[in-house]
């Protein structure tokens, strides 16, 4: 499976976002079977003290209209994050959509981790979703999805992957900090390497966000990467690969202690 990661800033203007899906997929589709759109690509974060829900959308508003028939029309899988609709109207769920090629959908997975940390708090805008893994399936691999601060908490990313998940997919939009590139890069690459399995991870850029999408294999290195500006990236999955790297490094099975999560 070929993937490309995608790399760009949404804003408040929702109907430019779904403009730019249909051109970012355009661009990205040739030779690739998923094709990964960062977080909050249907809109951007509320400053502080606002609120994202005016601009939720359920599963079958414009901005998930927009992502089938881009698949459909070119072809290719997509993963792309949104702000859906809860039972708490002041406070959707930041959710990520998987769709195949053919349209359909694949699966949902609300944020379970949200970003109460570095000065931020984004569980006063938005309802986490219920801790359960989510993996979808898109040709012959299994895709474990997860959100940005998700990363930090590695029991997620094995959890994902005892239930069968190959490639982690990780769209975000990964603040800029102090150091927080470095913990970016840090945590794609260890999730990679404790679950020796794959990371395709798509981030917003520009003034907010630090950008370096980025796939990753399962021993750790980078096959394909933007950097800051907007763009994207290719890298090949091979099954082949992974069994081979989980053949010499058989760490999942050596393991003497689970979480099993609550």
């Amino acid at each position: 499976m070929r993937i490309a990661v995608v790399q760009t800033a949404s804003s408040y203007d929702k109907a430019a976002n779904r403009d730019a899906v249909s051109r970012l997929v355009a661009d990205a589709a040739p030779g690739a079977d998923l094709v990964v759109l960062p977080e909050a690509m249907m809109s951007d974060f509320a400053v502080e003290g606002q609120s994202v829900a005016d601009a939720a959308e359920a599963l079958d508003g414009e901005f998930v209209t927009t992502l089938r028939k881009a698949a459909v029309e070119h072809g290719v899988a997509i993963v792309a994050g949104m702000f859906e609709r809860s039972c708490d109207e002041h406070r959707p769920y930041n959710t990520l959509l998987a769709v195949g090629a053919d349209g359909v959908l694949l699966g949902a997975y609300r944020k379970i981790h949200l970003y109460d940390a570095f000065g931020y708090k984004e569980s006063d805008q938005l309802t986490p979703g219920d801790v359960a893994p989510v993996v979808v399936q898109v040709g012959d691999h299994s895709l474990g999805l997860m959100t940005c601060y998700d990363l930090r908490f590695p029991e997620l990313s094995r959890a994902l992957v005892d239930a069968g998940a190959e490639v982690l997919v990780v769209p975000a939009a990964w603040v800029r900090g102090p150091l927080k590139e470095h913990h970016w890069t840090t945590l794609l690459t260890a999730r990679a390497v404790e679950n020796t399995c794959y990371v395709a991870a798509a981030a917003q850029n520009g003034k907010k966000y630090c950008g370096l999408s980025q796939v990753i294999d399962p021993q750790g290195i980078a096959l394909a990467s933007v950097g800051e500006s907007d763009g994207h990236a290719f890298a090949e999955v091979s099954a082949e690969r992974l069994a081979d790297v989980r053949k010499r490094n058989p760490s999942l099975q050596n393991r003497r202690y689970s979480v099993t999560p609550r």
